[in-house]
């Protein structure tokens, strides 16, 4: 399998698991088998991706669009969004973004001082990683349009 394979099927269970695995078998009318498939590393299931339809219908449920964030990175461009998901109300602006971007990535050593303590990072220690890594993009990415608002 190929390195880009195996980056879009981590994705695609990222994706899958955000959303719930009995959630997403009802958005997308696949089977837990069918979804295991398509982000299975087993040889058997190498060619096998989720359709575009059912990324679209789960990164709708989702709170980030994994899979399509994937694909950028795969080709080096950055995506913006402009939904606002959060439960908590809007930011004030550019400060109130430091105080986040501050706060997240202090949440990021923690995780990785506490993940390299034995010399080596597991597997789960790294999707953890991954996990506040993508929360800080999003603090970040928050912070660019409060940015590009401020400067219109």
């Amino acid at each position: 399998m190929t390195v880009i394979a195996k980056y879009l099927k981590k994705h695609t269970e990222t994706l899958v698991k955000d959303v719930g695995l009995e959630a997403a078998c009802a958005i997308t009318g696949k089977s837990k088998a069918t979804l295991g498939r398509y982000y299975s590393d087993a040889e058997e299931h190498s060619d096998r991706f989720m359709p575009v339809d059912a990324v679209a219908l789960l990164e709708e449920a989702s709170g980030y669009p994994h899979i399509t964030a994937a694909l950028s990175e795969l080709r080096g461009i950055t995506l913006t969004y402009n939904e606002d998901r959060k439960n908590a109300p809007e930011s004030s602006g550019v400060n109130s973004d430091v105080v986040q971007l501050s706060q997240r990535f202090a949440m990021l050593m923690a995780e990785y001082n506490q993940s390299i303590e034995d010399g080596k990072i597991t597997f789960n220690e790294a999707k953890r990683l991954l996990r506040e890594t993508l929360e800080l993009q999003r603090v970040l990415l928050d912070m660019k349009l409060h940015l590009e608002e401020e400067s219109v």
